[in-house]
This record gives structure tokens, sequence and C-alpha cells, in this order.
């Protein structure tokens, strides 16, 4: 088993990764856990609810099973109000344990349920895609969508532990392995070229999920993510730069309709035009930017852009978490392993904008 640490103002706690960790569950939940709910979502359920469930109920704790909805048009406040009505109906108290089992939309709205009920409780992140574990599982980024912008309700709230069972790969579609690798990308994009190159010359095996590339892959992107949320957990500077490729991604989310394209893809896609923005603000090299299209395609996501129009998307990007004083900010690359977070020039924008021409109907 890999083990990461992470250690942040809000909470110190381990990233387990290795085969089987769904069965060994029990071992991260406190010893004076009241009640345990188990969060999750009927896909994931069925593959996964009752060995979750089993090694939860080995602790003596009673365990209740929650099941919301599935997909990233259901990370709204009406689900959230699920996951209460049902800790409030089965009485749980403050030292009752939340586990999210799931993807990225269970991750973050568990997370964020955890941070308000009875002003907070503890839960543990059990990811299910790699997104989730190489992203979304990890820092305590916690939020719910609004019609109007992705994630812009919620909070920072670390898990007390993150369980990754790279064994649960093997159930996930190939759409959602290509996703979550454009977020394994994005780490050697932003500060660490070595493994940029480790991920160019892997894409193949990552894309097959061979278990040696994978474990290797998460356990990597686990590490830097650490690295970055110890050191900013309120993302005031340096976490900013794990935004990479987000702001045109959120925007595609948000423009095309949350679920029309998976958060990776519209974060692939994203990357390749914020590789662009960086070559005419930073003047990273042509032949950058060209390794940033080739490894997005290569891990098979979108690398066309829908054609939201240059307004619309301008529109959607000021409703963004990232936007300051009604400046927008965007995290750039001046060289492939090297960002930083700044203003561009809006002419420079719209010029990466107006080649957006693909329809967004074909993108899906």
């Amino acid at each position: 088993m890999n083990t990461v640490e992470v250690n942040t103002p809000g909470g110190r706690y381990p990233i387990h990764v290795a085969p089987g960790r769904l069965d060994r569950l029990g071992d991260s939940i406190p010893a004076d856990a009241t009640a345990i709910a188990l969060i999750t979502n009927p896909t994931v359920a069925a593959h996964y609810a009752s060995r979750a469930i089993a090694a939860l109920e080995s602790t003596g704790k009673r365990v209740i099973r929650v099941e919301l909805p599935d997909g990233e048009q259901y990370k709204d406040w009406q689900t959230l109000n699920l996951i209460f009505d049902a800790l409030l109906q089965n009485r749980l108290d403050r030292k009752a344990v939340l586990v999210a089992l799931g993807g990225g939309v269970i991750g973050d709205i568990v997370g964020f349920a955890a941070a308000c009920y009875m002003r907070g409780v503890r839960f543990v992140q059990v990811p299910t895609t790699v997104l989730a574990q190489v992203d979304s599982s990890v820092g305590g980024k916690t939020a719910v969508n609004h019609p109007l912008g992705k994630n812009m309700i919620g909070a920072f709230y670390q898990p007390v532990a993150v369980e990754i069972d790279t064994d649960v790969l093997n159930t996930l579609p190939d759409r959602e392995v290509s996703a979550g690798l454009a977020e394994v990308i994005k780490y050697g994009l932003i500060m660490d070229p070595a493994f940029f190159e480790w991920c160019e010359a892997n894409a193949d095996a990552l894309r097959r999920r061979d278990p040696q590339a994978m474990a290797h892959a998460i356990v990597r992107s686990c590490e830097l993510k650490a690295q970055v949320v110890s050191a900013d957990e309120r993302e005031s500077g340096l976490r900013a730069i794990l935004n990479f490729g987000h702001t045109f991604g959120h925007a595609i989310e948000a423009g095309l309709g949350y679920g029309q394209w998976l958060h990776g893809e519209a974060v692939g896609c994203g990357m390749i035009q914020a590789a662009e923005l960086s070559a005419r603000v930073l003047g990273l090299p042509a032949d950058s930017v060209a390794r940033v299209r080739s490894l997005v395609e290569a891990i098979g996501c979108p690398v066309a852009p829908p054609d939201l129009g240059t307004d619309r998307w301008i529109d959607l990007m000021q409703v963004d978490k990232k936007t300051e004083g009604g400046q927008l900010r965007f995290v750039l690359l001046p060289r492939i392993g090297e960002a930083r977070s700044q203003a561009v020039p809006d002419a420079d924008l719209r010029q990466v904008l107006a080649q957006a021409a693909q329809p967004a109907t074909e993108q899906g």
C-alpha cells in the first residue's frame, strides 16, 4: 500500500492507495463514531455498496445507506437536502461519520454536507473514478453547483481519510477514465515536467488501465496535490495553479449544461485553450502547445472547444471563483512544468476564444 500524507491547518489525514481498500474502510472510521452514513449513487452502489457496508459494519457501528441521483446535474441544493433529510430522519448526531462512495459529484456534495451538518461532522472520501482519486477527493474543496456557476456554493473542509481502491477503476466506462487522465496530466504541466513526459510515454498504458501505470499516476498526482494544498489550503496563492484549464472548462460545462461534457473532458479541452493563451501572453513555445494538444487527444478527450460565441464565453467566465474585482485571471504556463495565475489582455483572450468555431453539438 502507498500512503500519501496531507497536512493542512484544517486537518491532517492519510491517502491510502492500494487494491482492495474497499474491504478495509473500517480502518478509517474513528473509534468514537456513533454511526456511519454511506452516501453513494445507484451506479456505484450496484458494484460496491455491499462490500463497503460490510466493511463499515465490521466496526460495530450503525450504518445507514443513502443513495443520491447520479450525474453532475444533480450536484445542487435539492440533492444536498436529501442528505440532510436522511441524517435527520435517522437521528445521526455530531459524532456520526459520513462516507462518500463515488466520483467527484458524490465527494463534493457529501463533503459539503459534512461541513454543514450540525456545523461540521467527520467524513471519509472513497473515490471511485480516476478524476476523483487524483483530484477532487484530495484537498478539502467541497461544493454544489448553482445554475449561474459551477461550485459557487461550498466550503473548504478536510476529510479524516481518503481511501483509494485501485481495483474499482476496472468497472469505469472508458470515457470516465479518459476524463480523469486530464487531471493527471495537469499536474505534470503545472509543476512536474518529468511527470508530464512520463504521461506522454505512458498514455496508451493509462488508457488501457495498466495496473502499474495507473498506480503510479494516482500516487504521483496525490503527492503533487498534497504538496500544494498543504502549503495553501484555502487558495490564497499557490493553490490557484491547480485551476489550470478550469476557467475555460467550467465555462464549457455551464454553457452546454452540466453533464453534457464530463468535467475532465472540459478541463482537458480547457488546458489546450489555456496553453494557446499562454503562448500569446507568456510566449509558451508553439511545440509545447502542440504537446499539450497531442496528449489531451492521446488520452481520449475532446480537443475542439464548443462554439459558445465569444461574448457568451466571457459572460460565463465572469461567474467564476477565479475572477477578482471583475477582472478575469487565468493560470498560464511560461513553460511546461511551471505555472502562474495572472490577468490577461482582453484582446488575447478574444483571439483564443475566436478559434472555438466547431458547433457544440458535435463535441459531447
